[in-house]
């Protein structure tokens, strides 16, 4: 791996570059082929207060390069901050390369269902429709089709009135009827 530190209107001195090269060492954790890392420190004042800002690029074989930038007053909180962030990002591909196995949508559908065949199980479970014949052609009394209902496992009645009008007969959940 090799290691570029540059200084940009700042000087780095010794204990700043072993802060940075110890921090880089940490990313060696994740086992991935990191070809080059170049860390670029720099000063810059801003309304007369002077911030540190500090850009790790890691190159990464194989794969694309990892760019953090960190802002921060202080340059060895700055470095800290762009590392952590860096160890998330490294850590987010090792994740990618190492969990996740490449199965197919078939063979995922096939483990959940455990062999149910799908198309049987939604023909069981859909509701059955039976035709059944209405004797509208000759009126009836609201009180037979009451009384009907009662006597009967039915939950409503449909009918002509005597005024030819189509009525509906029902019961509803506190016991009572209800009539359309």
């Amino acid at each position: 791996m090799n290691i570029s530190l540059t200084g940009r209107h700042l000087e780095l001195t010794q204990p700043i570059k072993t802060h940075i090269n110890s921090s880089i060492e940490t990313l060696n954790k994740y086992n991935m082929d990191i070809t080059s890392v170049n860390v670029v420190a720099s000063a810059q004042t801003k309304k007369g207060k002077e911030h540190s800002m500090i850009e790790f690029v890691i190159s990464l074989a194989g794969k694309n390069s990892i760019i953090i930038k960190q802002n921060n007053d202080d340059l060895y909180a700055c470095v800290d901050i762009a590392i952590e962030r860096a160890q998330k990002a490294m850590r987010r591909i090792h994740d990618r390369e190492v969990d996740h196995q490449k199965v197919g949508l078939n063979e995922l559908k096939s483990q959940v269902n455990n062999g149910i065949d799908i198309k049987r199980e939604e023909l069981l479970n859909e509701d059955e429709i039976v035709p059944v014949e209405l004797d509208l052609y000759k009126p009836r009394e609201v009180e037979d089709v009451l009384n009907d209902l009662k006597d009967g496992e039915k939950m409503f009645e449909i009918f002509l009135d005597n005024d030819q009008k189509t009525r509906v007969l029902y019961k509803r959940n506190d016991g009572r009827f209800g009539l359309y």
